[in-house]
Parts: structure tokens; sequence; C-alpha cells
């Protein structure tokens, strides 16, 4: 697969690259999708027949204050990035989240419900992935949730490894218990993604592990699946008192393709590869 992973020094990204060898991959600093004209020379310059897009804003807390910054990269660069593909017939993946909803509903996300984010960060993914579809109607749009696994973008950690790094350290957790996810590994959403982008499939997709979680249940099993100790305090979303609001219920279901396996198999997994690396 001739393939441009933008994004690529992101977990996604770089679990996207172990699986397509000959693609090119370009991180935030060698090209950022806020330069549409890079973007435009990029696509015929490395021959690109897909584009995966995991770059993002997606500091969540941060973004409430840093709203421009947020919608530049969220929206202006999912923009730049459909109109490059479109113009070159260059076929588009692009990443969004669970975010673009209010976890008002008590049951798992579908496709076709109504979205309604409540923060920066879930309203500028929202804007991006409409630029996408009126500038790209035959794109792609994966929606994922909490995502885990290693080597973040500029060391930034993911959800599990910031847990290990404290409890190692000795710190206690104060673990939010009532907001739930699909803790998704990324290398299996990556896997997931090649197959998709070689299929027909266009428009809004859900793809997430199988299953739900609270913070508070992931942290406890990332400490067990790792033989860890620490103390994991339950606390409330009103009590931790995030910037950023944040979508209750944040589990996605699909009617358009079937879930990974569970994330209790795939943290088992990730963390007897984290033990042998």
């Amino acid at each position: 697969m001739k393939a441009l992973v933008l994004g690529a020094g992101g977990l996604l990204g770089s679990e996207l690259m172990k699986l397509l060898p000959d693609a090119v991959g370009l991180t935030r600093a060698q090209m950022s999708v806020t330069d549409l004209a890079a973007m435009n020379g990029a696509l015929p310059h490395f021959e690109a027949k897909v584009v995966f897009n995991c770059a993002a804003y997606n500091a969540v807390d941060r973004a409430e204050a840093e709203q421009d910054a947020a919608y530049q990269v969220n929206a202006q660069g999912a923009f730049n990035v459909a109109l490059a593909c479109a113009q070159n017939a260059v076929r588009l993946v692009h990443f969004s989240t669970n975010f673009v909803f209010s976890g008002a509903l008590d049951r798992p996300y579908v496709e076709g419900d109504e979205v309604d984010p409540l923060g920066v960060y879930g309203k500028s993914k929202l804007e991006g992935e409409k630029l996408t579809s009126m500038v790209m109607p035959q794109a792609l749009i994966i929606r994922t949730a909490a995502l885990f696994g290693g080597g973040g973008d500029g060391g930034r950690l993911s959800f599990p490894e910031r847990v290990l790094e404290r409890a190692t350290a000795g710190e206690r957790l104060r673990v939010v218990s009532d907001q739930t996810v699909n803790p998704t590994y990324a290398a299996d959403l990556a896997a997931a993604a090649i197959a998709l982008a070689s299929s027909d499939m266009e428009g809004v997709v859900h793809v997430t592990a199988g299953g739900c979680s609270s913070w508070e249940e992931l942290a406890r099993a990332t400490l067990a699946d790792f033989g860890v100790s620490g103390e994991v305090e339950p606390v409330s979303s009103a009590e931790l008192g995030a910037p950023a609001p944040r979508p209750r219920n944040g589990c996605l279901g699909s009617t358009r393709t079937q879930a990974l396996r569970h994330w209790r198999e795939a943290l088992e997994e990730w963390a007897d590869v984290h033990r042998k690396a």
C-alpha cells in the first residue's frame, strides 16, 4: 500500500508505520497539516494512494484555553488534508473521536446518533469531520476512543503508561470512576484502519475495542496485568475538576463494522509485549 501517514510520531501513527513498511511517515515537525501548500506538494511527490490523517491537537484540557490552536489543527488542518486528497484523487482515512458526543445516552453511541460535543476539543474534531465530508464525501472517517499503547507523540504517554509511571513512583492515583470508554489498543486500530482503507467503505464508522470500562477499572486492570502495586482512589468527575467537560458515557458501538477484540485481551497482550521489550 503506497501510503502517507500524517502525525506519524504519535501513538496511532507509529503503529501504522510498523504495519506499513513502505509507507512515508511525516511527523508534525516535518510537515504540519495547517500548511495547505505543503500538503498539495507532498501527495504527488510521495505518490501516495492513501493518506492516513492521524494528526490532531488532542490536549483536551489545554484546548479550553487554546481554542484557536485546536481548531487550526483539528478543523482547518483536516480541511487541508481532505482538499489535497480530493485534488489529487487520493484515498483518505481521517481519525476522529468519541468526544463528538455528549455522553448523555445510556447505551454505546453508534454512527447515526446525534452529535453534541461538550468541550473545545470535541467541537474542533466535529468541525474537522464536517469539513472533511464536505470537501471529500468519499473519505473514510474513523471514530475511536481511549487509545492506549506505547510510543506517543513527543513523549506523550497513553493513560495506562501514566498509571504505571505514577504507581511506580509511589504516587496515589486519583482516577475518575463515573466516565466510561472503550479502551482501544492502538495496534489493533491501526490494523483495522489498514483493512478498511482497502475496502470501499466511506463516511463515518466507529472502530473500538469490545467492551466498556471506567477509567478506574482500566487503571486497576493495568496495575494487575503489569504486576505493579498501587493505590487507586476512585473520584467523580466533579471531584477531579478537570478544565474540560468530558462525556460520562464515552462508549462507542457500530452498525457498520464489528468491534475489535475485547479491551481486556488487548491490554493483557500489550502488557506482555511491554514486559519483553
